[in-house]
């Protein structure tokens, strides 16, 4: 049974390991090669300057991710890992006992997989910072040591000699070992609302230079989480240390029964302030193997969840151009689909088609995505080009304004879905159970090809297309004809008047139509600019053709 579990254990972590990109690419395999080469060149660089020279050039969480990519891809292709992925930070002084590392888990399913018949399980939060080494003799501070690769790292002495936070003497003249996390200090952090904040690579680029100054080491402070050597049982651990003069971490330390009080604490430590950033929990059992036997790898006590991504890594599969009401190409990426905060996003836009450009992005590109305000997915920058550079069929800005696309004809057809789709909202004709939906309906069964053609519908039409009963059908027909009783000046919004300001409006389209442009101009709060594009809204002959279809419609004001 045991080993059942183990199996099914391993199977989970193997998953969520792979939850970002779980489909492996339709690569050949000359193809494959050179991508997953690309990425491994690329991740060496992120390791250089991180290790060598204490640079971040990316968030913490797309690196991690990237490197997830890197082994989900060589799984994939059947490649051999082609390095180890710490070999850069190894340094030249030996850890006298192996840091261990963790593996990570992101789905609940692994989680209670691991915890399954575990006892005297306790939970912390996973503190964002760098792992580091603290050798004692006879009470005092003698050796600081990076993680390194876990059998190997940087002698830091001098610069844990500045931080405060760190015992330079113990209360005790005794000789002990601890491992901990050096942590950017951080002010009522909360990891839901803020993020990382890159505080890792903050804190790993302050201890890769030469020599730290007082003021940026009395921002470090530190996190121990484990005295390998130490009693048997955590609480002991903790409270001896704290004796010792270490800081006291109980507050973070508490125990699990069962699986609900592991995601209490994730939860809790997620959305609280913490003075660190912290990137998931760790649950560790209170008991575990000696300290001689421990290796350079994630072993069985302990393991990390982690929290969901504030910044995620997603591969690009399509790039679509959007034409809004008013012309403007807005391109949108869809998305493998990728989990923040919870929340699965398939697409991110651009913003703008300059944007777009400037990036190049093209299918098969990684992007790093997040969420604005915590809800609408941003595009924050392009991670890695893919080696193969397809070709897009581009909308020319030159063909798309203010006066095209009214109707659906070939290359037309987003701006005429969202001239509908204004027409119908509330800042049109506000007219109820009609939106985007509804309109795309019409338009694939070719029952609107004009910006008015809804007017003459009738529900027994409506009724024999797909998606429509009797009932939604007979709703539609009242919002059709309620519309028409819409005052004449919501009409003109609807229509796509560009905004007029405080100008005073004639009450019938006749009146307005024999303005020209330097009588628009004379009113109040139009300039130059907005008074030409007032007068050729009204000259447009396809405005006009409008005008004309609402007069013999009956529509007053026209």
């Amino acid at each position: 049974m045991l080993a059942t579990l183990r199996l099914l254990f391993v199977f989970l972590v193997a998953c969520t390991a792979l939850n970002a990109h779980a489909d492996c690419p339709k690569w050949p395999a000359t193809q494959a090669k050179t991508e997953i080469t690309a990425l491994q060149n690329q991740i060496d660089q992120w390791d250089d300057a991180y290790h060598r020279q204490g640079h971040s050039l990316v968030a913490d969480e797309i690196y991690d991710q990237s490197r997830l990519r890197l082994g989900q891809l060589q799984q994939c292709f059947k490649l051999a890992a082609v390095t180890e992925p710490l070999r850069m930070a190894s340094g030249s002084v030996v850890h006298p006992i192996a840091h261990t590392g963790l593996d990570k888990l992101h789905k609940a399913e692994a989680v209670q997989a691991w915890l399954r018949d575990r006892k005297d399980v306790w939970v912390q939060p996973k503190v964002d910072g760098v792992a580091v080494t603290l050798v004692y003799r006879e009470g005092f501070l003698q050796q600081a040591i990076s993680r390194g690769d876990g059998v190997n790292g940087h002698d830091w002495t001098a610069s844990a000699r500045k931080i405060k936070a760190i015992p330079q003497q113990l209360t005790q003249p005794v000789d002990l070992l601890v491992q901990g996390e050096l942590y950017w200090r951080l002010n009522e952090h909360v990891q839901a609302r803020s993020g990382s904040v890159n505080a890792r690579a903050t804190v790993a680029g302050l201890m890769g230079r030469k020599s730290l100054n007082d003021e940026h080491a009395a921002d470090i402070g530190l996190f121990v989480w484990d005295w390998p050597q130490g009693p048997a049982q955590l609480p002991e651990r903790l409270s001896t240390l704290a004796t010792l003069g270490f800081p006291a971490n109980e507050l973070y330390s508490h125990p699990v029964s069962e699986f609900a009080d592991a995601q209490k604490w994730r939860d809790h430590w997620y959305r609280s302030p913490l003075p660190f950033a912290s990137d998931g929990v760790v649950l560790r059992q209170s008991q575990r193997p000696p300290a001689e036997r421990w290796q350079a790898r994630a072993p069985y006590w302990a393991i990390a969840w982690k929290y969901p991504f504030a910044q995620a890594l997603a591969d690009v599969r399509k790039v679509n151009f959007k034409v809004g009401r008013t012309g403007r190409i807005t391109p949108v990426l869809e998305l493998t689909p990728v989990m923040l905060d919870d929340r699965q996003i398939k697409r991110v836009s651009t913003g703008s088609l300059k944007r777009w450009e400037e990036l190049d992005i093209r299918p098969g590109d990684q992007v790093a995505i997040s969420l604005a305000g915590l809800t609408i997915p941003r595009l924050d920058s392009v991670v890695l080009r893919t080696t193969e550079r397809a070709d897009i069929n581009i909308p020319s800005a030159s063909d798309f304004h203010a006066l095209s696309c009214w109707q659906p004809t070939p290359g037309c057809e987003s701006q005429f879905l969202a001239r509908l789709t204004w027409l119908s909202g509330k800042h049109g004709l506000a007219m109820q159970h009609v939106g985007r939906g509804t309109w795309e309906k019409l338009l694939e069964t070719r029952r609107v090809n004009n910006l008015l053609d809804w007017l003459t519908l009738d529900a027994p039409e409506l009724a024999n297309i797909a998606g429509f009963g009797d009932r939604s059908s007979e709703r539609l027909i009242y919002s059709f004809h309620s519309a028409r009783q819409r005052p004449f000046a919501q009409w003109l919004k609807a229509l796509g008047l560009p905004p007029t300001g405080e100008a005073r409006l004639a009450d019938s389209w006749q009146a307005l139509a024999q303005r020209d442009t330097e009588q628009w101009q004379a009113e109040a709060g139009i300039g130059p600019g907005r008074a030409a594009q007032l007068s050729a809204f009204f000259r447009d002959p396809q405005v006009l053709a409008l005008s004309q279809t609402l007069r013999a419609a009956g529509i007053d004001g026209f």
